[in-house]
This record gives C-alpha cells, structure tokens and sequence, in this order.
C-alpha cells in the first residue's frame, strides 16, 4: 500500500512542477493586442491637423509672419553685435530652416488635397445617385402624366357635354318645327294640364 501512495504521490508532483502547456488560442474571443515598437496614431486626428496647417500655409497670413521672421532674422544677424549673432552673413542656418519648413509643407499639403479628393469623390458619387434618382422620378413622372393625358383624351369633358347637348337640342327643335309634333314629355304634359284647365 505505501509504495503505491509514494508513486501517486511523485506522478502528481512530477505533474505540478511540469511545464504547463500552451494553451491554444480560443476562436470565440479576440486576439489581445499585441505591443508595436512603431508609434501609433489616429490617422484621422493626423488628418484634420494637416488640414489646418496646409489651409493657414495657404493663406496671406502665413506669408506676412514668414516674410517677418526673415526680415527679423537677417536684420538682427547684420545688425547686431557679434557676439550675440547665432547665423553669419551666408545665413545657413535660415536656409536650412526654411528647406525644413518646405519639406513638411509639401507632404501636408498634399495629405490635405488626398484627403480633399476622397471627400470630393464621395460626393461626386452621392451626387450621381442623385441625379439618377431624379431622372428616374421624372421619366416616371412623365410617363404618368403622358398616361393621364392619354386618359383625358377619352374621357368625355364637361364642355364636350354641354355642345353635344345643346346639338340635341337644336335637332329636336328643328324637328319639331317641322313635323309639328311635341318631342318633349315635359311639354306635352304642361299643354294637358292646359287643356284639362281650359275644360274646367
């Protein structure tokens, strides 16, 4: 019996201090995030900054306070002392900022017309489906309406009435001239009542 309880007792331990297995990945759940040495960022908030620099890089704004700090910045490497001038007469260090500035200026500017395209593609193509949504309405709407003109076209009209009316009338008239007959019941009833009046 003890040797038995000894073995169990070693398989378990053996078990315990064993390496634990991997555990495969559940299907139901998402992926953990993994950790990127690359910096993330919200390329939309990137988006609508670069927006807002290349709007006020086009603006006369821009160029008056670039136009100042040159100004301000060869006027002090002339005129001030030596000792206190941080950029001698070639003005590198201007050129180097300057080429710097331009070379963030372009790629902005052309994120913000990327950007301005897609924006301007998507309503291009809104505005088509407009357009083919009104051209339908108004073929259908005049279909309907060639329909209905159609439809009056046989349609007997009140004026069209009254004329074929008022022909009957003449016809009967004349007939009557001629023939002497009374056409109208209503005619022969009023000159009964007449007679049988006259009788009395």
């Amino acid at each position: 019996m003890a040797p038995e309880r000894d073995s169990t007792r070693e398989r378990t331990l053996a078990g315990a201090t064993a390496a634990p297995r991997p555990r495969a990945p559940r299907l139901d759940q998402p992926r953990p995030p993994r950790r990127r040495i690359v910096p993330e960022w919200d390329p939309e908030a990137f988006g609508r900054l670069s927006e807002r620099i290349a709007r006020f890089l086009g603006t006369g704004r821009f160029i008056v306070w670039m136009t100042v700090v040159i100004i301000l910045w060869v006027v002090w490497n002339v005129a001030a002392p030596v000792a206190l001038r941080f950029d001698q007469y070639p003005f590198i260090f201007l050129t180097l900022m300057l080429s710097l500035q331009a070379s963030y200026a372009a790629p902005l500017i052309l994120l913000a017309q990327n950007r301005q395209d897609d924006r301007d593609r998507v309503n291009l193509e809104q505005d088509r489906k407009q357009n083919e949504r009104s051209i339908a309405d108004t073929e259908y709407l005049t279909r309907e309406v060639a329909a209905l003109r159609t439809g009056l076209g046989e349609v007997a009209t009140r004026d069209w009435i009254r004329s074929e009316l008022q022909d009957l009338v003449k016809e009967l008239e004349e007939r009557r001239r001629h023939d002497g007959h009374v056409v109208f019941p209503a005619e022969r009833a009023e000159r009964s009542h007449g007679r049988d009046a006259d009788d009395r």
